[in-house]
């Protein structure tokens, strides 16, 4: 006969689960065993005597013994400690301030005694009474000031936090260091820039141009559209000379080679072209990407191409044999912007997963890894003769400083989704952004000296006012930007403006650096 099974409530159940749980991990035996106090002290006695046995005899606060009153007073581990100067009061002993008694044991006189916290005053006139040889030796054994730190680590040294700096105090001849305020340091006077003006709008996409470029001769420049065409236009008189079809959707990133013949293209239908301008026809692609190919750019000394995607990867390609190289992994999102310089590193990507790697070519490997910013890095630009560059982000632009990427200083102001940076040799920093402002900055300073926002085309609506990218033409003197309202808008410095009709509204503020 089978015997029936005993039926339970879920309620008793549920209880003895936890019942089973409880038992299972009630025994920790990760917990430390409890101290036994006579073993403690028998360990601590064997301990003072090996390794303080040396130490033993010297002199020790009264407070310090348990029994005020006795001459030789036991500690707590039974070993003798011995009191100094009995019978006289132990409140003027000296702790921690020189000068020291001469060796172990020897009692310190009348003349070296001193308060048992001396006040600054008082340590100064320590300091005066010591023989000459004795406070030089002191004088020499002074620690560093912030800015001998930071000046010996190659930091700037107003880069620094402004709080607090090591200032040595002259006191009798003899130095001493001692952290004093100081006031906080102010912004350096920016440069004059003469402001820029636009005078040119140039119209022939039928779509947003979402990139631009200008040919190392300076005579002609190269925009891609989301209308899929490359347009090749004349640089002096603005007008259309040539249009290239090839891509089957927007197209994202052009740029002219220096060293061939050769104009690159990249777009959204993943498709990365090499445009042959003798016979104006693609004469090599590079497969790879898994989506949307976001930016390009050519390597100055070596034929290199490196593209970054939407896959969250840049690709390094061999210009003449189409072979990927390497492929840079480590972003988590999509990579927007990639930068190549000859010295190292030689390659920076800027990505939505808002960080900025810096990258060894060789290796194909991250170098550094820059995490400050907390939104996306939409745009990196370098400047052309520092080795410095920027990073562009809804939340500010950041310089740094190459190889190891250390942080110089925030330009705040811009707020709104940056999609491009452009710099000249002047140290004319621009910034374009989604809503169609543009902030011109001095580099140095990191001073905002003037804002445009140009009006869009007509019959185009004022949501079309975007900036996709800026560039300096071969000779600085001209700005370039590809806009959404589908022209190209060009700018040039005012020449009739003087320091006196444009002056600087710059005031000496208090710098607010912020790391983060």
């Amino acid at each position: 006969m089978v015997e029936e099974v005993q039926k339970h409530s879920v309620h008793t159940l549920v209880f003895r689960s936890l019942k089973r749980t409880h038992d299972m991990f009630v025994a920790d035996n990760a917990k430390p065993i409890p101290l036994d106090d006579k073993s403690h002290k028998v360990k601590m006695a064997v301990k003072l005597r090996t390794e303080y046995s040396s130490v033993l005899h010297m002199p020790v606060l009264k407070e310090n013994a348990r029994d005020k009153g006795s001459h030789n007073a036991l500690d707590s581990y039974g070993n003798k400690q011995y009191l100094q100067n009995q019978g006289e009061d132990n409140e003027y002993l000296i702790t921690g301030t020189h000068p020291y008694p001469p060796g172990p044991g020897v009692a310190l006189t009348a003349d070296t005694k001193i308060q048992r916290m001396p006040s600054e005053s008082a340590a100064q006139s320590l300091a005066v009474a010591l023989p000459p040889s004795q406070s030089k030796m002191e004088s020499n054994r002074t620690a560093a000031g912030v800015g001998d730190i930071y000046r010996h680590a190659g930091i700037a040294e107003r880069s620094q936090p402004p709080g607090l700096t090591m200032a040595m105090m002259e006191a009798g001849g003899n130095k001493n260091s001692a952290l004093i305020a100081k006031k906080a340091p102010t912004m350096p006077k920016p440069q004059w820039h003469p402001p820029w003006k636009l005078y040119r709008v140039i119209s022939g996409h039928l779509g947003w141009v979402r990139c631009i470029a200008v040919e190392p001769g300076n005579q002609w420049f190269v925009t891609g559209s989301a209308d899929r065409t490359i347009k090749i236009w004349d640089l002096a008189s603005g007008k259309l000379k040539l249009s290239l079809t090839g891509h089957i959707s927007t197209v994202r990133g052009v740029i002219v080679s220096g060293r061939s013949p050769y104009l690159f293209s990249c777009g959204e239908d993943k498709q990365v072209k090499c445009w042959d301008l003798e016979y104006n026809k693609v004469i090599r692609h590079y497969h790879g990407h898994l989506s949307a190919v976001y930016g390009l750019d050519l390597h100055p000394t070596i034929d290199v191409l490196v593209t970054c995607s939407r896959d969250s990867t840049a690709r390094i390609w061999d210009v003449r044999t189409k072979a990927s190289v390497h492929t840079l992994t480590g972003h988590t999102n999509a990579v927007a912007t990639v930068k190549c310089q000859a010295a190292e590193p030689q390659i920076i990507t800027g990505s939505h997963d808002t960080t900025i790697r810096l990258w060894d070519l060789v290796a194909g490997k991250t170098r550094v890894t820059l995490t400050n910013h907390k939104k996306s890095v939409r745009a990196v630009v370098l400047h052309p003769r520092q080795y410095t560059f920027a990073s562009g982000s809804p939340d500010n632009i950041k310089q740094w400083k190459f190889p190891d990427g250390n942080f110089i200083q925030n330009l705040s102001g811009h707020s709104a989704i940056i999609n491009t940076l452009a710099v000249n040799s002047d140290g004319v920093l621009v910034s374009g952004a989604d809503n169609g402002t543009m902030h011109l900055w001095d580099w140095r300073t990191g001073y905002n000296f003037q804002r445009v926002h140009a009006a869009v085309q007509p019959g185009s609506l004022d949501s079309e006012s975007g900036i996709f990218a800026c560039a300096f033409d071969q000779s600085e003197s001209r700005l370039l930007t590809a806009e959404a309202d589908k022209t190209i808008k060009v700018y040039r410095e005012d020449d009739t403006a003087t320091e006196e009709t444009h002056p600087v509204s710059w005031k000496p503020e208090i710098i607010k650096r912020k790391r983060f």
